[in-house]
C-alpha cells in the first residue's frame, strides 16, 4: 500500500508536515511545538487575596509590612502551612525583604514551615512546664503516636511538637491543639482520652 500523500502547503514545492515546518526545513520534519508558559498558582485563592488587601488597609501605606503576621496566618488558613515560595510572595506583596518574612515565620513556632498533621500537638517544655512534667507530656505523646518530636503519623491525623511559653504555668503540662484550642493538666492518661477523642473525630469527618 503506498503511503497517503500530504497536501501541498500554498506556495511551497514542499509537502506539508504535521504542525507545518520552517521554511529550509527538509520535507518530513515536524514543526516544534510552540514555548508555552507556564504560570504557577498563586500562594492564595482570591479571597485570599482580598483578606490580604483588608489587613493592609488597616495601616498607613508607609507602614503596611505590619500586616505580615496576618497575610502569612491567611496563607496558613488556606494551604496548612507557608512554604518559602509564600513567604517570598507576602515579601513581595508588603515591599518587604524576604529574609524579614522568614524571621516572621520562624519566631513564631504557630506558622509552620512543612505540611503537618490533621491536629498539631503542641507541649510547652519551657522550664516551669519541665519541672511539672511538661517533658513527661511530650515524650509520652511521641512514644503514644510512633513519632519523633516534630514528627507526623503515618496516617497523616498528627504532629507532635514542643513549644515555647504557652502562658499558663500553673496547669502544667500544658498544649495547644492547632494553635487554638489550650489543655491543661496533661497526664498521661489525659494524653490518651485526647487522642482517642481526636481520632474519633477524624473519622467522623472523613465519613461525613
Amino acid at each position: 500500500m503506498s503511503e497517503p500523500v500530504q497536501p501541498t502547503i500554498p506556495g511551497s514545492a514542499s509537502p506539508a508536515t504535521p504542525g507545518g515546518a520552517a521554511p529550509g526545513t527538509p520535507a518530513g520534519t515536524p514543526r516544534a511545538a510552540p514555548a508555552t508558559t507556564v504560570v504557577p498558582p498563586l500562594p492564595v485563592s482570591e479571597a485570599g487575596m482580598k483578606a490580604f488587601a483588608r489587613e493592609v488597609a488597616k495601616y498607613p501605606p508607609e507602614q503596611k509590612a505590619s500586616a505580615v503576621i496576618a497575610c502569612l496566618a491567611i496563607v496558613q488558613r488556606e494551604r496548612g502551612w507557608v512554604s518559602n515560595e509564600s513567604e517570598a510572595f507576602v515579601a513581595k506583596y508588603l515591599g518587604m525583604p524576604e529574609i524579614a518574612v522568614h524571621e516572621v515565620t520562624t519566631f513564631y513556632n504557630m506558622f509552620n514551615q512543612h505540611p503537618v498533621g490533621r491536629f498539631k500537638l503542641n507541649v510547652c517544655t519551657n522550664l516551669p512546664c519541665q519541672l511539672r512534667e511538661g517533658q513527661v507530656a511530650l515524650e509520652h505523646l511521641c512514644t503514644r503516636l510512633g513519632v519523633e518530636e516534630g514528627g507526623t503519623t503515618a496516617d497523616g491525623l498528627f504532629t507532635v511538637q514542643k513549644a515555647e511559653c504557652l502562658g499558663a504555668c500553673a496547669d502544667a503540662p500544658v498544649m495547644l491543639v492547632n494553635d487554638r484550642q489550650m489543655c491543661s493538666f496533661m497526664t498521661p492518661e489525659r494524653l490518651d482520652e485526647l487522642v482517642a477523642m481526636l481520632a474519633s473525630h477524624a473519622v467522623i469527618e472523613r465519613a461525613a
